[in-house]
C-alpha cells in the first residue's frame, strides 16, 4: 500500500491543540488549509519538545543570517491564534517520530511528523528503523508541513503556553498536582 502524505505547504493554520480537562488533556497537531484539515495525536512532551525546537531553529537561522532572516524574533501578535481545534476532530495518526528543518532555499521552516510503528523484536522479517523512515513510498503516513518562520513563531509560542496550562506543579516535588489529591513523595506517603 503506498504511503500516505499528508501535505500543506503554507497551510492557513497549523496549531496543537488539546481536548480535556487539565491532568486528562489529549494533545493535537492540526493543519488546515484548501478546504481540508488533517489532526495527528501526540504527546504531550513530543509538543513541548517540538516547539522548544522551532524556537531554537528559529534562533539560529536569525543569528547565522545576521538577522536578515524572515524570522521575527518573538511571535507578531497580530498572528496570535487562540481558537480551539478545528471540528470535527478526527486523529489520521499518533506520532511516532518528528523532524523539523529549516529550507533555506524557500526560507520556511519544514515540520515532518510521522506515524508510529509498532515492530514485534521478535520478528525476523521486520525492517531495520532506518528503513522504516526512509521509504518514501511505502513508509507509515507522514505529516508535512512548510510554514513561514513568522508563523512557526506563532505555533512554537501556542504550543509552549498550551504545555504550561497543565495542573500545576507541587512546590514541594515538582510532580504535577492531582485535583484528587497529591500524596507527595518529599512528604514521605503523608499528604501535605
Amino acid at each position: 500500500m503506498p504511503r500516505q502524505v499528508f501535505f500543506y505547504d503554507q497551510p492557513e493554520r497549523f496549531v496543537a491543540g488539546t481536548v480535556g480537562e487539565p491532568g486528562d488533556r489529549t494533545f493535537f497537531l492540526q493543519a488546515s488549509g484548501g478546504g481540508r484539515t488533517t489532526s495527528v495525536l501526540l504527546e504531550k512532551t513530543q509538543v513541548a519538545a517540538l516547539a522548544e525546537r522551532v524556537d531554537e531553529l528559529l534562533d539560529e537561522v536569525l543569528r547565522r543570517s545576521g538577522g536578515s532572516a524572515p524570522v521575527p524574533a518573538v511571535a507578531p501578535s497580530d498572528l496570535i491564534d487562540v481558537a480551539p481545534l478545528d471540528l470535527p476532530l478526527e486523529e489520521e495518526f499518533r506520532v511516532g517520530t518528528m523532524a523539523l528543518a529549516w529550507d533555506g532555499s524557500e526560507e520556511c521552516v519544514v515540520v515532518e511528523a510521522q506515524a508510529l510503528v509498532e515492530v514485534d523484536p521478535e520478528d525476523d522479517e521486520a525492517p531495520p528503523d532506518d528503513e522504516l523512515i526512509d521509504d518514501e513510498e511505502h513508509g507509515p503516513p507522514l505529516l508535512r508541513v512548510r510554514i513561514t518562520g513568522a508563523m512557526a513563531r506563532v505555533f512554537a509560542k501556542r504550543a509552549l503556553d498550551l504545555v504550561a496550562a497543565g495542573r500545576p506543579p507541587c512546590p514541594f516535588c515538582s510532580l504535577p498536582l492531582d485535583p484528587e489529591g497529591h500524596i507527595c513523595p518529599r512528604a514521605n506517603g503523608y499528604r501535605r
